[in-house]
């Protein structure tokens, strides 16, 4: 995973964005239990008053509680209070809430805040117990009475206190729970907008994560050699470029919504659990160790599974696209039931082994929600006994249980993507594995240039090649040279490297010894791009892309004018076909062409090469799906057409390459013969044999 990161730093800003919104969210989310509490504790079991600190208190209640106090106790409290008259800033605030503020004295906070103060909730709350009669034994042995316990019995008080002075307790409760009530709801707004906001930044992220991989990838794939192409199988490429890409773009999402989220929700709730006082911190290690115990199994079961799904998927596209490919041999030899059996056997392996992940993540879900349910069972069975006690508060009980669960999905959260934590990074790995591939075909760090653009020759000066990882060479010491204005022809049996030694000019594979000259420059010695701009390829298999003729045939030079697209499909022999189709040269052309014929993929792929108009013409067997007519036709075509080319011709009949300039004779991978036909069939015993194998005497000689 850390290898694919470098595509995170565009999307840095989104990421902050992200982290940003994260923590909001976590706050937003772990305060609504606080004011849960409070609507509990305050607003319904002492009615609205939150602090055991009276704003208004009539001066004959003031002085008992005085009277119970220390001097220091005293002297603090003497410096809140103040005597409640027309003097005091808040008198008609005061007036409007406690209409019968003026039918006796009274003493009032100089500051509404002051309620808040610790040290004056403590001490006023114990004077109001002692003198309401709650303890019996004395004010001394109050002093360690929970904190709780001494508010919830000074609201009983404080209510009463304010229904003397004609306070409504009834709107004053209402008001409370509706204040705080609303709060809880723009928290909750707050969150969602969160929630929804760090969801869309993270699709979005992840979105572009996955096209600059996959971008990567394709470009990568595109500057691949032959060796790379048989280091990695085309249905393992597909799948690293799409499926494999999926699972990264999925677990980014997670990642960002998720595991982000989940360390920032846990520790918060952490603080906000140790900081109750509830004495009730190891119910919480209780459900840790019970979910890292659950998760750790799962991971050390599910794990090695995944790295199997993938290569089990990477088998099932490889027999698909085999199949579909092969359709009509498949046919042809009445092997459907074997293909099917074959596609039945990686598609049931892969289901069973997703099956087995999937039942594995199933049994997680249930598992965690019964460690949920026990874990609050658990709360309230110990909260119950210290609300009982007087050490909680109902309210505080039920904000323990938030916390709590805030905590358990923290872990549940990490624990799911955990178990997809593994499959996402073995496909990261396996697309680190393409991008990390060092290519065997490279541009030079200093390249030169070919002297001049025109005419070309080739040369070969001692030329051998080995496949890599094979043994023995496929060519050895091969030497010629490949005039313009003259046809060079390559025959031999099948496997006597004819394609290729023609694969080698174009640099789809580097030669193992000797060189390959252009114009007396080496090819290696020069940029691909530069090299292969002189060369029109025509490929042994007919390649045709989706689009329509004219696009394919505008594949050699996008900007050809039609009066030479026109011209290409003349010498191609394909003019008349096209025109037969109601579309003409807008016709379309499917998916590898199948909507044409072999001999038509030929020929418009020779057409495309003849737009290109290139230096160096290379037709690997191209006229092989051609009747001997049209052959003969197109060959004379051509000849004129590229008077001032080089040409090679990989051949299999000899009638297409009789009339070549050069004939090289390839057997076991060495030049067995080089000459006109007139030489070789007098000097060469290889090539009299293929000729003669093909046609008659009469026929070889006229």
């Amino acid at each position: 995973m850390l290898k694919l990161m470098k595509y995170m730093k565009p999307y840095l800003i989104i990421v902050l964005a992200i982290i940003a919104l994260l923590f909001g969210q976590a706050m937003a989310d772990l305060s609504l239990p606080d004011y849960m509490s409070d609507i509990v504790n305050n607003g319904i079991q002492q009615g609205g008053i939150e602090y055991a600190v009276p704003e208004v208190i009539r001066k004959s209640e003031y002085e008992k509680l005085v009277l119970l106090m220390t001097d220091s106790e005293r002297e603090y409290v003497e410096g809140f209070y103040a005597p409640a008259n027309s003097q005091i800033k808040d008198y008609g605030r005061f007036l409007k809430r406690f209409p019968l503020l003026n039918s006796e004295p009274a003493y009032s906070l100089k500051n509404r805040n002051n309620q808040k103060d610790e040290r004056l909730n403590s001490i006023m709350g114990k004077a109001i117990m002692a003198v309401y009669g709650i303890e019996t034994a004395g004010f001394e042995g109050m002093v360690d009475i929970p904190e709780t316990m001494v508010r919830q019995s000074a609201a009983e008080y404080i209510k009463n206190e304010y229904k003397a002075l004609g306070a409504d307790i009834g709107k004053m409760q209402s008001g409370y729970i509706l204040k705080t009530g609303l709060i809880m709801l723009l928290v909750a707004v707050l969150s969602m907008i969160s929630t929804v906001l760090v969801g869309l930044l993270a699709a979005r992220m992840s979105a572009g994560l996955g096209r600059d991989v996959r971008r990567s990838l394709f470009s990568k794939v595109v500057e691949f050699s032959g060796t790379e192409f048989d280091q990695f199988s085309t249905a393992s490429l597909i799948t690293r470029t799409t499926n494999d890409v999926q699972q990264i773009q999925m677990v980014m999402v997670m990642l960002f919504r998720m595991v982000f989220y989940a360390p920032i929700l846990g520790i918060g709730g952490v603080i906000r659990v140790l900081s109750t006082n509830t004495n009730m911190g190891w119910i919480i290690a209780v459900a840790v160790m019970a979910i890292l115990t659950l998760v750790l199994v799962l991971f050390f079961v599910a794990v090695p599974r995944f790295k199997i799904i993938q290569k089990l998927v990477d088998r099932l596209n490889l027999v698909t696209r085999e199949s579909l490919e092969g359709m009509l041999v498949i046919r042809a030899f009445n092997t459907q039931k074997h293909e099917e059996q074959r596609f039945d056997e990686a598609n049931t392996h892969l289901t069973r082994t997703h099956l087995f992940v999937s039942r594995i993540m199933a049994l997680m879900m249930p598992i965690m929600m019964l460690i949920m349910n026990g874990i609050s069972v658990l709360i309230v069975w110990v909260g119950a006994h210290q609300v009982d006690a007087g050490a909680m508060q109902v309210g505080s009980m039920m904000a323990f249980i938030q916390y709590t669960m805030h905590i358990i999905m923290a872990f549940l959260m990490i624990s799911m993507v955990s178990i997809m934590l593994p499959r996402a990074s073995v496909s990261a790995q396996r697309i680190a594995e393409v991008l990390s591939t060092k290519t065997a075909i490279n541009d030079p760090e200093s390249p030169t240039h070919f002297e001049s653009g025109g005419p070309a020759t080739v040369e070969f000066r001692n030329v051998s090649f080995r496949y890599p990882g094979a043994e023995d060479c496929v060519l050895q010491d091969i030497s010629f040279t490949a005039k313009p204005g003259q046809t060079t022809a390559l025959i031999g049996s099948t496997g006597s490297g004819k394609s290729t030694l023609v694969n080698l000019i174009p640099r789809f594979y580097d030669v193992s010894a000797g060189q390959i000259l252009i114009d007396g420059t080496d090819i290696r010695h020069v940029t691909q791009r530069e090299l292969r701009d002189r060369i029109g390829y025509v490929p042994q298999k007919g390649i045709l892309f989706s689009g329509t003729i004219e696009s394919n045939l505008r594949y050699g030079d996008e900007n050809a004018p039609d009066a030479l697209l026109e011209k290409a499909a003349q010498v191609a022999q394909a003019s008349q076909f096209i025109s037969e189709k109601p579309e003409g040269i807008q016709s379309p052309i499917s998916q590898g062409g199948a909507n044409v014929s072999g001999g038509q993929k030929q020929r418009l792929s020779i057409a495309r090469a003849l737009v290109k108009k290139p230096d160096i013409f290379i037709f690997d067997d191209s006229f092989s799906a051609l009747d001997f007519k049209t052959d003969a036709a197109l060959r004379k075509a051509l000849r004129a057409e590229s008077a001032d080319s080089t040409v090679l011709i990989v051949a299999q009949r000899i009638s297409t390459i009789k009339d070549a300039d050069q004939i090289i004779v390839l057997d076991n991978g060495r030049i067995a013969g080089k000459g006109t036909h007139q030489e070789l069939m007098a000097n060469c015993q290889v090539y009299r044999e293929i000729a003669l194998s093909q046609l008659t005497e009469e026929e070889l000689i006229s």
